[in-house]
């Protein structure tokens, strides 16, 4: 056979030269041809990722409650400081997306807390606390630097929270960078979730080697990396959880408030990759109403809603997201709860009229609430976090912050703007009673972030 194969090559040579030059083409062509197609898979994809951190998830009929995964959702611009409304309506009554029946087959509970962590009182101890100096933690902020700023009285730094039946665990650096080795810990929200993340900076700075640490800042993504342990403890600038005017870490004290209510996945798109994911949202929805402008909406027209109303519609959103992308087996996800305020010290100090000026002792009155904690808001997000059951983790902080009058960076602290000589002569009128200094109540939420993971 082979013989035979071979006389007949020899007898028509130019057939078979045609016929190798033939299969060449059709080789060429065909590769050719699946170069384009993976060319174009690979746009496809890259134009459909674009779409995903563009999307916003879809919000009014329920029968849509996957929209995360629907391929007809329509392309949203997102808002910036510079975003307007065109006009405003009153609210509509629009719902977002809801969680209920995304959590039907999670029915854990957890393992039930032998002790409750955020039940207590604050013990002075001057010889643990605190866990680390001021002066030698080259992060430290300074709107929280009190003692840089002026501030003599150093007390607040000494303080240490006790659990009634039961004891904190010891902080320890070294322990902390070995459960986050490998991992990237993400702290998401506004001002305050920013502090905690310098505290957890500074508390986790001194156990890596300047050489072997660095801090990126990508606004509104900052990251400080620990080569060492291939770890990172990142913060990210989203006040609102969901798509905001106020997005910018630096502009954002905007006259209107605008928000899309139905949309996290321009935020989602950074945090999605984390580990260890810790979130926050209250004080800036205590500003006035809140402007909703849906996804859904083509000609700027918004709605107004009152700051509890609209935080509850963006949590619920944000709680949609947990639901349908957190395993639990592999990513963790904390919320800590309102960070109170002490505007008003009549309410601790009856017949007083300043506020967390020149206050230098915590409240020692067991159970004591005032005005800086919202109890509706606090039973708000009660609900929308008890739909999500184990995939989000507590970290209870208000109570026990609501205890601290004295932990506030008061007048002791860089103020960005110019105080005018009427501010100056009153020193309660620009006194910070919102933040709190660095040593300090910060680095007790991050102690039962070390206690919890």
């Amino acid at each position: 056979m082979l013989q035979k194969w071979r006389r007949k090559r020899t007898h028509f040579p130019l057939l078979s030269l045609f016929s190798v030059l033939f299969s060449l083409f059709v080789i060429g062509v065909t590769i050719l041809y699946n170069q384009r197609s993976i060319r174009q898979i690979l746009e496809d994809r890259e134009q459909q990722q674009l779409s995903i951190t563009q999307t916003s998830l879809l919000s009014s009929d329920p029968s849509k409650a996957s929209g995360v995964n629907n391929q007809n959702q329509a392309l949203v611009a997102s808002l910036d400081r510079f975003t307007k409304c065109a006009s405003t309506r009153r609210y509509s009554g629009k719902k977002t997306v809801r969680i209920d029946r995304m959590m039907e087959t999670d029915r854990r509970r957890g393992i039930p807390e032998r002790c409750d962590l955020f039940s207590g009182k604050w013990v002075f101890d001057n010889t643990s606390y605190p866990l680390y100096n001021e002066s030698h933690c080259p992060y430290m902020s300074d709107e929280l630097a009190c003692q840089k700023y002026g501030r003599t009285d150093l007390r607040y730094q000494n303080w240490r929270w006790q659990p009634h039946n039961c004891n904190l665990k010891r902080w320890n650096a070294t322990e902390m960078w070995e459960k986050l080795r490998g991992k990237r810990l993400m702290f998401v929200g506004d001002s305050l979730n920013r502090g905690q993340w310098t505290s957890m900076v500074c508390l986790l700075q001194s156990a890596i080697p300047a050489d072997k640490r660095s801090m990126s800042p990508v606004a509104p993504l900052t990251i400080f990396r620990a080569e060492e342990y291939n770890a990172s403890v990142e913060f990210y600038w989203a006040p609102l959880l969901v798509d905001s005017n106020s997005d910018d870490p630096v502009n954002h004290r905007l006259k209107d408030r605008i928000i899309r209510p139905d949309s996290v996945l321009k935020h989602a798109s950074q945090w999605e990759n984390a580990d260890i994911l810790v979130f926050n949202t209250y004080l800036w929805w205590r500003h006035g109403p809140i402007k909703l402008l849906w996804s859904s909406e083509e000609n700027g027209v918004c709605e107004e809603l009152d700051g509890l109303r609209a935080m509850e519609l963006a949590m619920e959103a944000w709680a949609e997201w947990v639901a349908s992308n957190v395993n639990t087996l592999i990513k963790r996800v904390f919320f800590v709860t309102m960070s109170p305020t002490h505007l008003w010290s009549r309410e601790w100090k009856p017949g007083s009229e300043g506020n967390c000026y020149e206050e230098n002792t915590p409240i020692d009155v067991e159970g004591y609430w005032g005005s800086g904690s919202d109890l509706p808001t606090m039973r708000m997000v009660e609900n929308v976090l008890g739909k999500l059951r184990s995939k989000v983790s507590v970290v209870n902080i208000t109570q026990l912050s609501e205890y601290r009058k004295d932990g506030h960076p008061s007048i002791y602290r860089k103020f960005w703007q110019t105080l005018s000589p009427q501010q100056l002569s009153n020193r309660t009128s620009y006194s910070d009673c919102i933040h709190w200094c660095l040593p300090g109540v910060h680095d007790v939420w991050n102690e039962l972030l070390f206690n919890l993971l």
